[in-house]
């Protein structure tokens, strides 16, 4: 599986060789990695490198090591919890102001959709469509109205990602949503005229993508973006006067 390591590199070959082999797929969650003895000989190099390289790698959340009789380095199985949990502590330290997010999620939400509307099938544009009116029973005034229509819009931005085909975009999309709620909370108007105006915008988007109209679906999704920023922006001073 491994080989002597460049010598002149040593420590970050080994990291690299583990690392490439897990996430090619010959290293699979759960397996374990060769007994110390025989990787410090597959690759040619000291305990003490070898130890160290493993440390890295469980740093980087790629092996975990365990001691004892059954010990030894497996592979970890990797997941996204990590990643949004520290953004969610971010958030909650107001490190990530609402500018900050504006920011990012303006391209990042106006790339999104043009993908969508360039890659989604068919079936995805119609679940999109299903989306939008199942969101539009919750508009009107109604007891969890408001929960029920946040759910789905967040639902619709994700069924987007999704439509994307690219897993960066997913993970990232989703990390924000899932933690955007924090501001959501005390700075959004989702009065019924801010669900209206919020269904009028998520319909043309969806009808952009629909269309395959790219440079309309991104300039649709930044506005979106852009628009309730200024929302909760206003509300977030009127809050602070």
């Amino acid at each position: 599986m491994f080989k002597a390591a460049i010598q002149n590199r040593v420590f970050h070959d080994v990291v690299n060789q583990i690392q490439d082999a897990i996430m090619d797929g010959r290293l699979k969650s759960g397996d374990a990695l060769p007994p110390e003895r025989e990787m410090k000989n597959m690759f040619n190099t000291s305990r003490g490198t070898l130890r160290e390289a493993l440390r890295v790698l469980e740093e980087r959340g790629l092996v975990e090591i365990r001691l004892g009789m059954r010990g030894g380095a497996f592979v970890k199985h990797v997941n996204t919890d990590q990643a949004t949990e520290t953004l969610a502590l971010l958030i909650h330290m107001q490190r990530v102001s609402l500018a900050h997010l504006s920011e990012f999620r303006r391209d990042l939400e106006g790339s999104v959709a043009a993908l969508a509307a360039q890659r989604g099938s068919a079936e995805e544009t119609d679940q999109l469509q299903s989306l939008i009116e199942e969101a539009g029973e919750y508009v009107e005034n109604g007891i969890g109205n408001r929960e029920n229509y946040l759910r789905l819009d967040r639902k619709f931005h994700l069924a987007l990602a999704e439509m994307t085909h690219n897993p960066v975009f997913i993970f990232v999309l989703r990390s924000i949503h899932d933690n955007i709620h924090q501001y959501y909370d005390r700075f959004l108007d989702m009065s019924v005229q801010a669900r209206r105006e919020n269904q009028d915008n998520l319909n043309e988007i969806a009808l952009a993508v629909g269309q395959r109209r790219v440079d309309d679906a991104r300039i649709l999704a930044q506005s979106h973006v852009l628009r309730f920023h200024r929302h909760m922006e206003a509300h977030q001073e009127e809050i602070s006067s």
